[in-house]
């Protein structure tokens, strides 16, 4: 469940894509001196293929004396993190060589049968191991020159990495295992006074598991092989190789911050935005200068106008404000709209002043979990005012049903993907504890405050409409074929989601491909053109359905302005298609289970902006012709 809220609520001040001199407020640096140890922590294990985490014990890897895992936040649970120590024997700027673990000076560990078939398994769903020292990933190169050291140290602001290090390889049928790590630690030395002693901070940390180790004594090399049908004598060893570096600990976040093509995503967010500007201030023309001049027509007194019969969108004047089907739901689901809303627009606006960086591990995803939490207030608040304006009377079970309809489905989808996820045995899995304390979270607050929203929304003075609503509904006349909802979702879904499709993309890497994604810059610009695009489309939308005489808006106009969140499905099975490689039935059934719950949430999201925003534009313009 807790990936599933990364995945969906994304599952989105322009900032540089530079981060040089900025880091999250409130973390102080750790000062290293000489002989300190620097402790490696393993995180978890993660595949793109799979799209499971495990713990890293979850491996015959060689384990310290004493196990102690660190008490993660309700993000890192979330996440799958279970944050541990290791055996590694790490201290700062002391170098080691072909050092082996497991306290059995050269001595091979014997793998089992079952080991060692869970290990080349492992091997062929192309599994990462996450380790940290001092809250620095480990990072791989994902490409090694063979130019000269002055040329390679040139280069090495060009080179790309990779989050963690590859458990191992095939080479045909046979499986390798990477044995051995060679640590490469970067630290800045920092100027202090001249009678102390030197301080230093880790400000990189690189892991080359293509490195070689032979020990005289020692049986195997590294990487070494993994016959899965029968015991392996293995042996574990590392080496720690430090490195002076220019890179303050205030910018030692840039490699991992960087690791995508920022020059393309500029060029296509740029381009994003004209396209995008473009086409909003034409279709924005046209709708002010249509209006105005029916509205002139309309205000005209002359005695010939007062003759002419009355036509267009001023003629369903008397059922345009009439309630519709279902107002409690519609209501609801427009309050849990409101939820995300302020939801997403706190945390991508946090996350841009860089509150919410990824040093600070689990922040986001708990940041988010409990501010939508606390939204609920605001959420009831509108349901319960636009549930009055719909003549709704049952306010406490409105209020009910904007606290649980839309968060059932989640927690009931959620739950479900739960179960599958248990049965592998994944760290991915929410713990029980987790899963009550989020029930708890749900139901003392969540669902007290969106009581309290609703109480003070139904209590407050209704929307003042402009116009009555005739007692006897007005015929529809037959409507064109481009006027189908369907037809509608298509055409007003194509603007808003050519505003942030590439962003789009960049989401679906960090999610699925175990990527940082910190551009939040980007994202919240990006944000506020879907608010805008989607307000004008959905108010263009509604006045050409008034034009034809269907007053039948209120639904429609909540759908139809959602129309994005189809092109959004229709990417993500593209994405699944050519970018991923799951061909397995459980990863597969988590990556569309995730899927359809941002999907359900951005329509949620984009339905109730359009609905507002079209809303607000039907007031208006009723409220400027005369009626008789």
């Amino acid at each position: 469940m807790a990936c599933s809220m990364l995945r969906y609520m994304l599952g989105l001040l322009l900032l540089l894509h530079s981060t040089d001199s900025f880091y999250v407020p409130g973390v102080a640096p750790i000062n290293f001196h000489r002989n300190d140890p620097v402790e490696i922590k393993a995180v978890k294990l993660t595949s793109s293929r799979t799209q499971l985490p495990y713990e890293y014990y979850s491996l015959p890897f060689c384990q310290p004396s004493k196990i102690t895992y660190k008490a993660e936040n309700l993000g890192e649970v979330l996440r799958g993190d279970r944050i541990v120590n290791t055996p590694f024997q790490v201290s700062m700027n002391v170098e080691k060589k072909c050092e082996v673990l497991c306290n059995f000076p050269n001595k091979p560990v014997t793998l089992t049968v079952d080991q060692s078939k869970l290990i080349a398994e492992r091997i062929r769903e192309d599994y990462y191991v996450h380790l940290i020292a001092d809250n620095l990933p480990v990072a791989t190169r994902l490409e090694f020159y063979s130019n000269r050291e002055e040329e390679e140290k040139k280069k090495e602001k060009d080179v790309q990495f990779e989050h963690g290090y590859r458990l191992g390889f095939m080479d045909g049928n046979k499986f390798y295992l990477h044995n051995h790590l060679s640590f490469i630690l970067y630290y800045h030395r920092e100027d202090v006074e001249e009678s102390q002693e030197h301080t230093y901070r880790v400000v990189h940390l690189k892991a080359d598991e293509k490195s070689m180790c032979t020990l005289p004594e020692a049986t195997g090399s590294a990487p070494q092989e993994i016959d899965p049908t029968k015991e392996n004598q293995l042996l574990f060893t590392y080496s720690v190789h430090w490195e002076e570096s220019d890179i303050k600990w205030a910018s030692r976040w840039d490699t991992y911050l960087t690791m995508s093509d920022v020059q393309i995503h500029w060029f296509s967010i740029i381009n994003s935005v004209v396209v995008v500007f473009f086409l909003s201030g034409i279709l924005s023309m046209i709708i002010i200068r249509t209006l105005r001049k029916d509205i002139a027509n309309y205000n005209k007194e002359d005695d010939i106008e007062d003759t002419m019969e009355e036509s267009g969108w001023k003629l369903v004047h008397g059922d345009v404000f009439r309630p519709p089907q279902y107002p409690m739901i519609l209501s609801s689901l427009l309050g849990s709209g409101i939820q995300l809303f302020c939801m997403i627009l706190i945390v991508i606006f946090v996350a841009m002043l860089g509150m919410l960086s990824p040093s600070s591990r689990g922040a986001l995803m708990t940041t988010a979990c409990f501010l939508f939490m606390f939204m609920g207030v605001f959420g009831g608040f509108f349901a319960g005012r636009l549930y009055r304006t719909l003549k709704g009377h049952r306010w406490k079970k409105g209020a009910f049903c904007t606290a649980t309809l839309y968060p059932g489905v989640v927690f009931s989808i959620c739950f479900i993907l739960n179960c599958f996820i248990w049965g592998k045995h994944s760290s991915g899995a929410v713990p029980f504890p987790t899963m009550v304390a989020l029930l708890c979270m749900w139901f003392g607050i969540s669902l007290p405050l969106v009581y309290l929203g609703y109480y003070f929304g139904f209590r407050k003075q209704p929307y003042d409409n402009p116009v009555r609503t005739n007692q006897i509904p007005r015929q529809i006349p037959e409507q064109r074929w481009y006027m189908n909802k369907f037809v509608g979702i298509l055409m007003a879904g194509i603007l808003p989601f050519g505003a942030m499709f590439i962003e789009l993309f960049f989401i679906f890497s960090a999610i699925w491909e175990n990527q940082f994604y910190y551009l939040f810059g980007f994202l919240f610009l990006v944000f506020i053109i879907l608010v805008v695009s989607c307000s004008q489309i959905s108010i263009v939308m509604v006045y050409f359905q008034l034009c034809a005489e269907d007053y039948r808006w209120w639904w429609r106009t909540f759908l139809v302005s959602g129309g994005s969140a189809f092109y959004v499905l229709i990417y993500a099975v593209f994405y699944f298609v050519n970018k991923l490689d799951i061909v397995e039935f459980i990863p597969s059934l988590l990556y569309f289970g995730y899927t359809a719950l941002m999907v359900l949430s951005f329509w949620l999201l984009t339905g109730t902006i359009g609905f507002y925003a079209a809303y607000m534009f039907v007031r208006k313009i009723y409220a400027a012709v005369k009626i008789d």
